[in-house]
């Protein structure tokens, strides 16, 4: 199959009279800023070894077999251990769980165990952090690790799910949090 693709100027995208910006440096994390994502607090080891992050990169692969994706930076303290402990936990925020999300963003200093200081946590099958009163917690076994450049795709076969219902999501865009309610 030959496929004929028209050569793509960035510039053609913007209306009429508006400046064109078409730099490459930092173009892409400027452009993913208009990107509203779920905020997601991902949860990994057991006692005094527990840690975790805040993320926006926690999708669904597949429902079957059920498989999640989170994307962890390799300098985290997040990632080491969930290499050790080969499972991980995401638990999807409700608006009102933004300390929660700060938290294990690193905001306040705070690290490992401490951060689960203040919320309920419990534990479903594997032993990851369940935050209680989350939207949803979606309890993973590692099945596979992709490291590419500054990260590492951790891709996860569902164990458990617990779910919530009647709250709105916590969303992050442009640097600040938000919240999306669901129409009635």
């Amino acid at each position: 199959m030959n496929l004929m693709v028209p050569k793509f100027d960035g510039r053609k995208l913007l209306p009429a009279g508006a400046a064109a910006d078409v730099r490459h440096e930092k173009g892409l994390k400027q452009a993913m800023r208009h990107l509203v994502g779920s905020v997601s607090v991902v949860t990994a080891g057991v006692g005094e070894s527990r840690t975790g992050a805040t993320v926006t990169t926690a999708h669904s692969l597949a429902v079957d077999p059920e498989t999640m994706v989170v994307s962890i930076n390799l300098s985290s303290s997040t990632w080491p251990i969930i290499r050790r402990f080969g499972h991980y936990c995401v638990n999807l925020l409700a608006a009102d769980q933004q300390a929660v999300a700060d938290l294990f963003a690193g905001r306040g200093g705070v690290k490992g165990a401490d951060r689960y200081l203040g919320a309920d946590w419990t534990t479903l099958e594997t032993g990851a952090g369940v935050l209680v009163g989350a939207l949803a917690s979606i309890d993973c076994e590692v099945e596979h690790i992709v490291e590419r450049h500054s990260h590492a795709l951790v891709f996860g076969a569902v164990k458990a799910v617990a779910t919530a219902e009647g709250m709105d999501a916590l969303v992050y865009s442009h640097g600040r949090y938000g919240r999306f309610a669901h129409p009635d």
